[in-house]
């Protein structure tokens, strides 16, 4: 078994065996905001809360405000005693050692020892993935893949992360970070992403952060089109106001999801190639967009399938809330 595996089977061991402690804390560490709550042993939230992540400060001052939000609903369930743990899903986080380490899309700079940190502020033991790991653990366990043994969860949020499972199982490869599909390139000398200096990876594109980059070389590719977007000030177009011109039938903001979709779908046909799975799942902000991303993900990854792979795997929207998906992948590290 996986490292991860061996420690939820040892966790719920300890659970079904002790009526005290009885609860978990989920933590989703992401680009923007961190969600965090309070979950009991059948996977019901009982209490939640968020913070924006502002990696821009100090760890210390995330780990200030954190505690300040977090620490009150703690005493409310009884106090650190009622814990088993808390897990902690977050970019670039590695299970083995507990750090998140050169995370593309967080300012904090080279290693973060955060299990540790978060540790020792709270005295409960922390134990930390990648966030989209933790996702595909919630989902497999709560949610759309719930019963599947082979599927790939996709998180379009500020980045594009991903976790595979494969016989049950989540890759976690010989250091903790495998399965990083949203930095494998797309685009041969394509768009720069600013943060890890590669060229054409996924997640320049697909994105909210690539949709949104999407959208202003559109405009100014196209100068004389008539466009809603053009109403916004550069600073206040995001996927979400590209996705309400859309709805109102802007062509600009439509194309945008068109050629989102496309290289989404061109990615995911690789993806379904090397590991075969029952179901990919996508979650996150992005999928808000419905079927303005869905239709040309879904076209695209079916037309560059293999014929052995066409039509076999589905590609659905996770059918949890996006908060409540973020806690309770979290929360599966320890329950």
């Amino acid at each position: 078994m996986q490292a991860l595996e061996v420690y939820i089977c040892i966790l719920i061991d300890i659970m079904s065996n002790s009526s005290n402690p009885q609860y978990v804390i989920g933590i989703d560490l992401g680009g923007t905001n961190t969600k965090f709550g309070i979950v009991d042993k059948d996977g019901h939230i009982l209490d939640q809360d968020r913070i924006p992540t502002d990696s821009e400060k100090p760890i210390e001052y995330f780990i200030q405000q954190l505690h300040a939000k977090l620490q009150p609903m703690i005493d409310k369930m009884g106090g650190k005693q009622a814990f088993i743990g808390i897990g902690m899903g977050a970019p670039n986080g590695n299970l083995y050692t507990g750090n998140i380490e050169y995370a593309a899309n967080l300012h904090w700079k080279g290693i973060v020892p955060i299990a540790h940190l978060i540790t020792e502020k709270f005295g409960i033991k922390t134990s930390l993935t990648n966030d989209a790991k933790a996702a595909a653990m919630g989902e497999m366990m709560y949610g759309a893949a719930k019963g599947m043994k082979h599927f790939i969860t996709i998180t379009l949020g500020t980045g594009v992360g991903s976790g595979i499972v494969i016989d049950g199982k989540v890759v976690v490869g010989n250091d903790g970070f495998a399965g990083e599909l949203g930095h494998t390139i797309v685009r041969h000398n394509g768009r720069l992403h600013k943060s890890t200096g590669s060229r054409g990876c996924l997640e320049a594109y697909a994105s909210a952060t690539g949709v949104r980059e999407t959208a202003l070389e559109f405009l100014q590719n196209n100068p004389t089109t008539i466009s809603l977007l053009r109403d916004y000030e550069e600073e206040e177009l995001t996927s979400e106001t590209v996705y309400d011109c859309a709805v109102k039938g802007d062509e600009i903001a439509k194309n945008v999801f068109e050629f989102t979709g496309q290289i989404l779908g061109e990615a995911l046909a690789n993806f379904v190639m090397f590991s075969s799975p029952q179901a990919i799942v996508l979650f996150g902000g992005l999928t808000k967009a419905g079927s303005f991303i869905m239709a040309p993900t879904k076209e695209a990854m079916e037309k560059n399938l293999y014929q052995v792979f066409k039509n076999k795997v589905q590609l659905v929207f996770s059918n949890l809330k996006e908060s409540d998906a973020a806690i309770l992948g979290a929360s599966a590290l320890v329950l």
